[in-house]
């Protein structure tokens, strides 16, 4: 074992990675719908993402169809569509073949129970109900979600015959919701919602520690950092969602990186990319397409800088297809235009030094 693997949960306590350890950081990407991939796209994402060093895969277990960023899957529904409690476990199914192929590439899973968007959109039972608004504060909603949260957890993936509670081989983490509360129009609300949802996944674990808890990041930096976060004890990891280039400055990471390592906790950029066209970069919904080579130096920089401040990085996202560029547009296809310079900058960000130290939830 190494000397980092074992002392990780001490260094956690403490909140920092001592020099001498010189831990590294890692990369990461998001496909929300991985769970409608075939095996040879399948094939294709992980041996594209092996090649950049990727170590960890995020996905969500929201209902999806159809062609999806260029990607013809297979569809799957929500896990509760119209009733809370009547389960379709297609996607947690589907989702149990992924993660043990993905464990053959030296990937993880970070899963993402729900998400603000299905609320928005009122994609399942919950958007139904209750909406963006009331799912935060209506009891019965919030019991109806923690025996969600309770159920996924004890799925059992027939690759290992264990649950998912049980699966750290599989998971790197679990987090309740895909930016919870995006507009955070209730933050005292929010920061209930989230801790006491961190807290059902923690009694879910039944006290291992061998998968993190993490939060499904904000919208923006400073809104995906909320104060309480950094007191809930229950929650391992803080998730940073930016795609503002301000947001990636080594600077203005560095003091939530300290407060994080005296909390106690530990950060990732769980979603940040670079825009397509020339739009504002968090706004990156139409405009001229940019010249690749200058893209290219958009990915490489940026992502140095967020690397610079000892914080891993999740891109979004990373296609086992060319990118159709649709409307908001950061994605970017293995073997397409771009994909050598997020490769780059991936792997790099698996050679830079790390604020802390991952190690024992990595493969």
């Amino acid at each position: 074992m190494k000397l980092s693997t074992f002392l990780a949960p001490a260094l956690l306590a403490f909140g920092f990675v001592p020099a001498t350890l010189a831990a590294k950081s890692f990369s990461a990407s998001n496909l929300y719908y991985a769970a409608g991939l075939t095996e040879d796209q399948q094939a294709t994402l992980f041996e594209g993402l092996q090649s950049a060093g990727v170590k960890v895969l995020r996905v969500w277990l929201d209902g999806q169809s159809g062609n999806t960023k260029g990607t013809e899957i297979n569809d799957f529904g929500a896990l509760e569509a119209e009733t809370p409690g009547v389960w379709d476990d297609t996607v947690l199914n589907r989702l149990d073949d992924v993660m043990a192929n993905a464990h053959g590439y030296g990937i993880k899973l970070l899963i993402s129970i729900h998400s603000y968007n299905a609320l928005d959109t009122k994609a399942d039972v919950y958007g139904n109900w209750y909406g963006t608004g009331d799912f935060y504060t209506n009891t019965d909603a919030i019991g109806y979600f923690k025996r969600r949260i309770d159920h996924v957890l004890s799925h059992v993936n027939p690759h290992n015959n264990k649950p998912w509670s049980e699966s750290s081989e599989y998971i790197f983490a679990i987090e309740a919701q895909n930016e919870a509360m995006h507009g955070q129009e209730n933050v005292s609300a929010l920061e209930a919602w989230q801790c006491n949802m961190a807290e059902e996944i923690k009694n879910g674990l039944k006290g291992s520690t061998d998968i993190l808890i993490s939060t499904g990041g904000g919208a923006w930096l400073d809104n995906s950092l909320l104060d309480s976060y950094f007191n809930c004890d229950a929650l391992d990891v803080l998730a940073i969602h930016a795609y503002g280039i301000g947001d990636f400055e080594t600077s203005k990471l560095k003091p939530y990186v300290k407060r994080a390592q005296d909390a106690g906790k530990m950060l990732i950029m769980q979603e940040w990319g670079a825009c397509y066209t020339d739009a504002s970069n968090n706004d990156c919904n139409g405009g001229t397409p940019l010249d690749a080579g200058t893209r290219d130096i958009n990915i490489k920089a940026w992502a140095a800088k967020i690397s610079a401040a000892g914080i891993p990085s999740f891109y979004w996202q990373i296609l086992p297809n060319p990118d159709p560029h649709h409307g908001w547009d950061y994605e970017v296809g293995i073997n397409d235009v771009n994909w050598d310079a997020l490769r780059e900058a991936s792997v790099a960000a698996g050679n830079t030094e790390a604020a802390f130290d991952f190690g024992h939830w990595l493969l």
